[in-house]
């Protein structure tokens, strides 16, 4: 009888230690997915025009990766902002695609272009500036505030009044003029850029 409990309780015992030994594979288990989602990661940011968008990089820097933003880019070499925008802000940037700026009458978009209008063409560009890094729900939440509609304070001044359409931030420009966000939160290291599909015209 006693022999027989013995070895009940060895094998119980026996068992006991499997089972501890089986009890890390779940952990490591576990552990590679994890890893492996920390690789894979990367993939998941945003991209504008199929390029992919680094957190890691600047407002300028993403804004140059973008093949639908060349015209923006392009313009804020011409208006002196590159040094601006590749600050630590943190910015937020609304930023119109190269279908924004063909928009803009031929005559008045080759004039922002020329070196004598270059004070012109800056503060077109920071009218589409906005100190601080506001989200599409930080812009929402301010709207939702003001009954309606936020005013939005740029960098050049004036003033620039954010709306919703059903789920669409609207802005509309102190000259009158309206852009739509088409595609929001892409995240800069310096800030955040909210891709718009018109060029907003202060009041010059």
């Amino acid at each position: 009888m006693t022999k027989t409990l013995l070895l009940a309780t060895a094998c119980a015992a026996g068992l006991a230690l499997a089972g501890c030994n089986n009890a890390p594979e779940t952990p490591v288990a576990d552990a590679a997915p994890q890893k492996t989602g920390d690789v894979v990661s990367a993939s998941s940011n945003p991209t504008v025009g199929a390029a992919e968008m680094l957190p890691t990089r600047t407002i300028v820097e993403n804004a140059a990766a973008s093949p639908i933003h060349k015209t923006l880019v392009s313009a804020v070499q011409a208006a002196g902002l590159t040094e601006t925008l590749s600050g630590t802000g943190p910015f937020t940037v609304f930023a119109p695609t190269d279908a924004a700026f063909a928009q803009v009458s031929p005559v008045t978009r080759d004039g922002w272009m020329r070196p004598a209008q270059k004070e012109v063409l800056a503060g077109v560009l920071k009218y589409h500036i906005v100190a601080g890094k506001l989200t599409a729900a930080d812009l929402t939440e301010q709207i939702d505030a003001g009954r309606g509609k936020a005013v939005l304070k740029t960098a050049d001044g004036q003033d620039l009044t954010a709306t919703k359409s059903g789920d669409a931030i609207i802005l509309t420009s102190a000259s009158g003029n309206k852009a739509a966000v088409t595609q929001a939160d892409v995240p800069q290291s310096n800030g955040v850029i909210h891709v718009v599909d018109a060029v907003l015209v202060p009041k010059m």
